[in-house]
């Protein structure tokens, strides 16, 4: 299978840095606007430049590959799909944007490949776990799921530095959630429904941000009592982000943000992804069971190219995804994360290796 990347930043080189040792990939193409992409020791990536943004660029890119990985920021998703289904190429993307989402499933109406966004990790394994635990159950009375990717050591009052795409980041802070009440869905506000978790012996504070819960309150809708997603983090960071997002009427004002927090706070590459999935409900026996999936994950060395937790953890839950597509196992169509089976996922060479035990 020869696969096309739309972004060749962090998350985009990583991808292609896993994709360098999977039997069913033949080549990667990684399209940016910028030259000089550093590829160095992997053999089967090349990288073009090419401005996405100009539809006779991007449409040419795209009827050269089987399929598209979006590495893109999220607000140039819905070109990128577009082109994808006009041209009958398989489509796949990390998006957390609800409404990007929602576009993407109109389109893939009747498409001859797959479209799948929201892969990586929350969205996308954080989903895959929390929708085979919850079938797992006859009866669902709750199901949290809640991921961090958080920095393992930091030192200014945000106890924060950025790991991963600031756009993206800011987002989810600023935009509207999901859940599942009463087995009702309803809108979640974010940075609310704060919440205090400890694992193995350290503290972190859960919030409500968008996108992670993905489709799952359609799909378990009346069949899950109780389902959220909130985004982890060490205790303090919630209150300063609201007090600049919301006191200070910044949330309208997201470019903004995003340009004080790319100047401001610094990248670190010393991270730890934390990964929780709980689930109560009742067996088929009646009886009363709860099953978790928690994980603390780091960096990696791959091919020589140093990948910190958040990039490594993304990118090996897309390149599951994209194996179990060149194995056949993806029907065409919108695809949603929790259509996935659990099993399926870890056989695969990356989300076996990082997700597994």
């Amino acid at each position: 299978m020869n696969l096309g990347i739309v972004g060749a930043g962090k998350v985009g080189a990583t991808i292609a840095t896993l994709l360098e040792s999977c039997e069913f990939c033949e080549r990667v193409a990684l399209a940016d606007a910028r030259a000089g992409i550093d590829l160095a020791g992997l053999k089967k990536a090349r990288a073009q430049v090419v401005d996405v943004t100009r539809s006779e660029a991007l449409a040419g890119f795209v009827r050269t590959v089987d399929a598209v990985v979006s590495a893109a920021p999220y607000y140039l998703n819905k070109s990128i799909a577009g082109a994808c289904a006009a041209a009958g190429v398989s489509y796949f993307d990390l998006t957390e944007d609800v409404a990007t989402t929602n576009h993407i499933r109109r389109l893939a109406a009747g498409a001859r490949g797959v479209f799948m966004p929201q892969c990586g990790l929350a969205p996308g394994a954080i989903n895959i776990v929390g929708g085979s635990l919850a079938a797992s159950l006859d009866k669902v009375r709750v199901c949290e799921m809640r991921v961090g990717a958080l920095p393992l050591n930091a030192s200014n009052q945000m106890k924060y530095y950025l790991s991963w795409s600031t756009a993206g980041l800011i987002n989810e802070y600023c935009q509207v959630g999901e859940a599942l009440h009463q087995g009702r869905q309803i809108t979640t506000m974010p940075l609310d429904g704060v919440e205090r978790i400890t694992i193995d012996g350290t503290e972190y504070e859960a919030f409500n941000t968008s996108g992670g819960v993905a489709t799952m309150c359609e799909t378990f809708a009346g069949r899950v009592q109780e389902l959220t997603y909130k985004t982890l983090r060490y205790p303090g960071h919630r209150d300063l982000m609201k007090f600049l997002l919301h006191d200070l009427n910044l949330a309208p004002r997201q470019e903004l943000v995003t340009q004080i927090f790319d100047q401001e706070v610094p990248l670190t590459e010393s991270d730890v992804v934390v990964f929780y999935v709980s689930v109560v409900g009742n067996d088929a026996t009646g009886g009363l069971k709860q099953r978790s999936f928690i994980k603390k994950m780091r960096g990696d060395v791959v091919h020589g190219r140093k990948l910190n937790a958040i990039q490594l953890t993304t990118a090996a839950g897309i390149a599951g995804v994209l194996e179990l597509h060149a194995r056949g196992r993806l029907a065409a169509g919108f695809v949603k994360q929790e259509s996935v089976p659990l099993d399926d996922f870890l056989a695969t060479q990356w989300g076996g290796k990082v997700y597994g035990s």
